[in-house]
């Protein structure tokens, strides 16, 4: 696919990676079903790749049964291998010319596909203008706002919190991204088969390309999870352990000191999730009961955030404890 040039028209494929997550999922696709393009709208087309990486819950059965709600949507199938190999197996049987990456838990506004094309219309201008050459106008790519919600009858109702801010500079919850760019830093690496980090180490290397981020907010994608409880805990546990061990490899391959402030590997994050957990004695068992008191008082949202005290030691821990076992080394 060539570089897209100011004033062309822009087909959007929107890539959603998908596991187990049937009811939800349904209101992500139905959301992007009802979007509301102008008569001057730059999008000509758009489609929705959903790719199921193994579902086990019925997914699949449930699109064939739906099929004619939802005209924009082509589907494939693969065995279980995470969100790594499933964007990419969407990446490669995309049509269009220029990728959105939302996940299957993400429901968008109906301004959502026009917002991403209008920032990035106005980004090509701004490059064009500034560059040499229009072959430069599209080393961007467009992040919209994700606001994370508990609430799954009406999502989209959740105002923006500080807790909604990202500080990353490419992530798959809500971004659009020409699709020859994608091609040519190489798409996700899937040995990043736990938990974490391989759209941020594909933000990297797509970075090392000269690549820029406009940030679009009027693009807004509501990210829906259950609300918190204790038994959550040991799966949020296993992942921070997970999200660890994917860093050390993040780390591996980008051998920097903003890669190892972005996984934690520091002294600094070892000295202040130390001291905020007071060296681990701060953790699940003994603030099980705080935490549930705060979700009996119907504050689930501010339990997890505090949750996230002893879950971030595990993190750094996990961390360490994998960069002293050689992960992904061959150690």
């Amino acid at each position: 696919m060539g570089n897209t040039v100011v004033g062309e028209t822009v087909f959007f494929s929107v890539v959603i990676p998908t596991y187990n997550r049937q009811p939800i999922l349904e209101k992500c696709l139905r959301a992007l079903e009802v979007q509301e393009l102008s008569a001057s709208s730059p999008v000509n087309e758009y489609e929705i790749v959903l790719v199921d990486d193994g579902s086990t819950d019925g997914t699949l059965e449930w699109l064939l049964a739906h099929k004619e709600e939802f005209p924009h949507v082509r589907w494939f199938e693969q065995d279980h291998a995470g969100p790594a190999a499933a964007r990419n197996l969407g990446v490669k049987q995309a049509l269009g010319d220029t990728i959105i990456f939302i996940d299957s838990d993400l429901v968008v506004l109906p301004n959502f596909l026009q917002a991403h094309a209008e920032a990035l219309v106005q980004g090509r201008e701004k490059l064009a203008s500034d560059s040499e050459t229009v072959l430069s106008a599209d080393r961007f790519f467009t992040y919209g706002a994700v606001v994370n919600t508990c609430n799954f009858d009406h999502p989209t109702s959740e105002p923006y919190k500080i807790t909604d801010f990202s500080a990353a500079f490419f992530a798959t919850g809500n971004v659009a991204i020409a699709k020859h760019w994608l091609e040519k830093a190489g798409l996700f690496d899937t040995s990043f088969q736990l938990y974490g980090w391989e759209d941020l180490e594909l933000g990297v290397r797509l970075k090392k390309l000269g690549l820029k981020l406009i940030k679009c907010p009027a693009a807004v994608g509501y990210h829906w999870h259950p609300p918190f409880n204790l038994e959550q805990i040991p799966r949020l546990i296993d992942q921070e352990i997970q999200r660890g061990r994917m860093g050390v490899l993040f780390y591996q391959k980008h051998p920097s000191w903003e890669v190892r402030m972005m996984i934690q590997m520091t002294w600094l994050h070892r000295l202040l999730w130390g001291l905020l957990s007071l060296n681990g004695t701060l953790n699940e068992r003994t603030m099980a009961p705080f935490l549930q008191w705060l979700i009996n008082l119907g504050k689930p949202q501010l339990a997890l955030e505090v949750a996230r005290i002893f879950l971030n030691w595990y993190n750094v821990q996990g961390v360490y404890a994998a960069y002293s076992e050689g992960v992904g080394s061959g150690e």
